[in-house]
C-alpha cells in the first residue's frame, strides 16, 4: 500500500541533499502517475505548504529555460520530525 502524495513528497526530502518539484515529479511519477492529484502544480503546492509548516526549507533558485525553479531541503531536524511521523 502506497502512502498518500503529500506524505511521499515529505518523505522524499529524508532521503536527498535538497529537491525541486520537477525532481520530485520525475522520482515520484512511475507510482503515483495514475494518482488524481499528482499533477506538478498540486507538488508546487505542497512544497509551498510543507514550507509555511516548517518541515521544509527553501535552498536556492535557479532560472532554468526563462522559467523560475526553487530548490526546497530539509535540515537534519526537519528530517527527523517527517520520520517521525511518516514511517
Amino acid at each position: 500500500m502506497r502512502r498518500p502524495l503529500n506524505y511521499e513528497i515529505l518523505k522524499y526530502f529524508t532521503n536527498v541533499d535538497k529537491a525541486s518539484a520537477q525532481d520530485i515529479y520525475l522520482a515520484l511519477e512511475s507510482e503515483y502517475k495514475d494518482h488524481k492529484a499528482f499533477n506538478y502544480d498540486n507538488i508546487v503546492e505542497s512544497l509551498m505548504t510543507a514550507k509555511e509548516n516548517g518541515l521544509i526549507d527553501e535552498d536556492s533558485y535557479e532560472l532554468i529555460d526563462n522559467k523560475l525553479v526553487v530548490y526546497y531541503k530539509a535540515s537534519d531536524e526537519q528530517k527527523k520530525t517527517i520520520n517521525y511521523y511518516i514511517k
